[in-house]
């Protein structure tokens, strides 16, 4: 099991660690609704040490980013991310990730997920083995990485660095010093909320991780684990990869065709184009909400009258709406919002309405 720089810190702390993408990862230190609510109303604060984070370069670095990603990587300026998907041959997702193009626009910096990585990176430089001037360096372990989320977060990560923080855009990034060392800061964020990831040395990411909670006291700060994150993107209409995007998923299917440019030529076009001219996918995401004392949970199949319609992706107790929330592929076409429909736990069933996404969207 790997472990991230902060490790010891957590347990300190009274995280409780569980195995994650490799990786023991803090769930929870409070409980997972109370840090849901210090994220929505103050700042949180997280340790993304478990993702995987990958240095492109070369003159070749944006032509193999066109074949690698479904996003047009021509079109981000410097300093500037994007959200994308490495598919297959098929158009199936392999992994959703952000692609950060340098403030200095001397190459690329991608993240990714962490149950993903070490198949990410061999799609990689299996892709860049067709390029002639490309680089695709892992630098996970080498770089930490923090993130703050929630209201006062500007105001927290501000007082660390040299870097304009309340100047950059969403989805904008920069490079400086945070807390005395060279690091880079970005403005994206899996809650719904305004917030900032910090990619550091290794070796400073403690005295970040301290320096951040002293900043933060008079913000309301609190160490949030994975449990939390989990229900905030979910509230946020965010896709999770095992959840509503997986192997068997296409970016079609989960409504991110926003995220897919047909404007180059990469894995899983062809597919997806023929997707497309057969009239679309067969399925569709949508939101449900349910008052019932049972959660909908991953993989419970959903029911309109006596037809099977669908499963749940992802479900969980709403901390913002205090109601239950979930996310589920049905048959396209078979419901609309407001539709009265059931999920099945084991032999009964539990009623629930059809959502639009996202069910949470911040005031700006």
């Amino acid at each position: 099991m790997k472990e991230t720089a902060l490790k010891s810190i957590h347990e300190a702390l009274g995280a409780r660690l569980v195995p994650f993408g490799g990786w023991a990862m803090p769930v929870q230190y409070r409980p997972i609704l109370e840090e849901a609510e210090t994220v929505r109303q103050h700042v949180g604060l997280f340790d993304l040490g478990h993702m995987g984070r990958v240095r492109v370069a070369g003159s070749d670095a944006e032509a193999f980013l066109q074949a690698l990603q479904t996003n047009d990587a021509s079109k981000i300026q410097p300093g500037r991310i994007r959200y994308a998907m490495i598919l297959d041959d098929e158009g199936r997702t392999q992994d959703d990730i952000l692609v950060y193009r340098e403030p200095a626009d001397d190459g690329f910096f991608v993240v990714v997920n962490a149950s993903n990585t070490d198949r990410d990176l061999e799609i990689m430089h299996r892709t860049a083995s067709g390029f002639g001037d490309v680089s695709v360096e892992d630098q996970t372990d080498e770089l930490g990485m923090v993130a703050l989320q929630g209201p006062k977060s500007v105001d927290v990560i501000s007082a660390v660095t040299d870097i304009d923080a309340a100047r950059l855009k969403y989805y904008g990034w920069d490079r400086g010093e945070v807390c005395g060392v060279p690091a880079a800061i970005s403005r994206t964020g899996y809650t719904g909320e305004d917030g900032f990831e910090v990619y550091l040395p290794q070796a400073a990411t403690a005295d970040l991780w301290s320096a951040l909670l002293r900043a933060g006291e008079a913000h309301g700060i609190a160490p949030c684990g994975l449990g939390s994150r989990d229900i905030l993107r979910l509230e946020a209409g965010m896709a999770l990869y095992g959840h509503e995007i997986d192997e068997t998923t296409t970016p079609l299917d989960a409504s991110l065709d926003w995220a897919v440019k047909f404007t180059h030529d990469f894995t899983g076009r062809a597919a997806l184009e023929r997707i497309q001219e057969s009239g679309g996918p067969k399925r569709e995401l949508i939101g449900l909400k349910s008052d019932s004392k049972r959660v909908p949970r991953q993989g419970y199949a959903l029911f309109q009258g006596d037809r099977e319609i669908g499963k749940v992706c992802s479900g969980g107790m709403s901390p913002t709406l205090s109601t239950n929330i979930a996310t589920a592929f049905v048959d396209k076409g078979s419901v609309s919002v407001g539709d009265e429909i059931q999920f099945a736990i084991r032999d009964k069933r539990e009623a629930a309405t059809v959502s639009a996404l996202p069910f949470y969207k911040r005031a700006k």
